[in-house]
């Protein structure tokens, strides 16, 4: 593989100009993740709800904040690919630097701010690209928005890009915007799923929360019950954490890996009786093995983002050569029966 190489130069810049450099590479030259990517299959695709993955892990957002790499992610194979995080108006984010590398760790410590050109630049370049599967945004309030406005903020941007994304995902849970997760509580939800309703009868798009690790047992129980009751198609667990003996900022990659199992799991358990809500699973997935701990638990798609940073292309390659052998260990045809194996065995 090449990204070995490609790695070792862009390791040897600033984390934010290698990543920017990185998405303007991917821009240019789309057509050369034809040769690096995982052919189109059926075997590999995957149910969430409405929506059909071509493969049963996803990019997270936060990598192409502004879609502007779309065509070039989607040739690597990836099932579904979620821009963002977009805010309605364009947002330059925290002061520099604000995303480190804990390289021993396989981590990334970023405190970036919802960085990003803003709903209408986003709006455009999703509707320009040719998309060929399944594309989702991530939705932020501006951060010189108060909570008791961020309502609003959520109902531009759901307007905006549900008539023309495959899904939506509230983001509640990035630690990087001052008093955010505090919207996480019954009462912030409530208002901001209220103020969705007639949005979402009038452009329905299946609208998903991002939660946070950092959240007891009691906080996750009245969260899921907030989102059974607004009718929710499920949540995504789980963005990144609080390390304050590391620094400022949300900890990424394995250094979450424990956190992000556990309330991964538990989401799971609490969410299990709701028909057909759905758990998408992020948060420290670096190779095949993660995938079938959440198939065990009763999960069905992951997302992967601090990996991607580190592995490249080939952590989709490793997780289809993980699949390729359980099938054919199994003699099962598809991914669909091989995650309900391990939800049998």
């Amino acid at each position: 593989m090449i990204y070995p190489f490609i790695k070792k130069i862009l390791f040897t810049l600033d984390p934010e100009v290698a990543h920017e450099l990185t998405l303007q590479m991917m821009k240019n030259f789309s057509f050369a993740a034809k040769g690096l990517g995982i052919k189109k299959n059926n075997i590999y695709q995957v149910k969430v709800g409405a929506m059909t993955w071509d493969f049963p892990i996803g990019l997270a957002a936060g990598l192409d904040k502004n879609a502007i790499a779309i065509s070039f992610l989607q040739n690597l194979g990836f099932g579904a690919i979620e821009v963002g995080t977009v805010t309605p108006k364009p947002q330059a984010g925290n002061n520099k630097p604000r995303l480190f590398r804990l390289k021993e760790q396989k981590s990334l410590r970023n405190r970036m701010g919802f960085n990003n050109e803003g709903m209408n630049v986003v709006f455009k370049n999703l509707t320009t690209t040719h998309k060929r599967g399944v594309v989702g945004v991530n939705l932020g309030k501006n951060k010189d928005t108060n909570n008791d406005k961020a309502s609003d903020d959520y109902l531009k941007l759901y307007e905006v890009f549900a008539p023309v994304s495959d899904y939506l995902i509230i983001n509640l849970s990035s630690p990087n915007t001052p008093g955010l997760r505090d919207l996480l509580a019954a009462s912030g939800l409530t208002q901001i799923f209220e103020k969705l309703k007639a949005a979402r009868e009038k452009y329905p798009c299946p609208l998903y929360l991002k939660i946070s690790p950092d959240i007891t047992k009691d906080q996750l129980e009245l969260i899921i019950k907030s989102c059974e009751e607004f009718a929710l198609s499920g949540i995504v667990a789980t963005n990144t954490t609080i390390r304050a003996d590391l620094g400022e900022g949300g900890i990424s990659g394995e250094l979450l890996k424990e956190k992000a199992q556990v309330i991964r799991s538990l989401t799971l358990d609490l969410s299990r009786k709701i028909p057909l809500f759905q758990v998408i699973g992020v948060g420290a997935v670096s190779e095949y093995e993660d995938l079938v701990t959440f198939w065990r638990q009763g999960g069905s798609v992951m997302q992967v983002y601090t990996s991607f940073i580190y592995q490249g292309p080939e952590i989709l390659q490793k997780i289809k050569v993980g699949i390729d052998r359980d099938l054919e260990k199994l003699n099962l045809q598809n991914v669909e029966e091989l995650i309900n194996w391990y939800r049998s065995n």
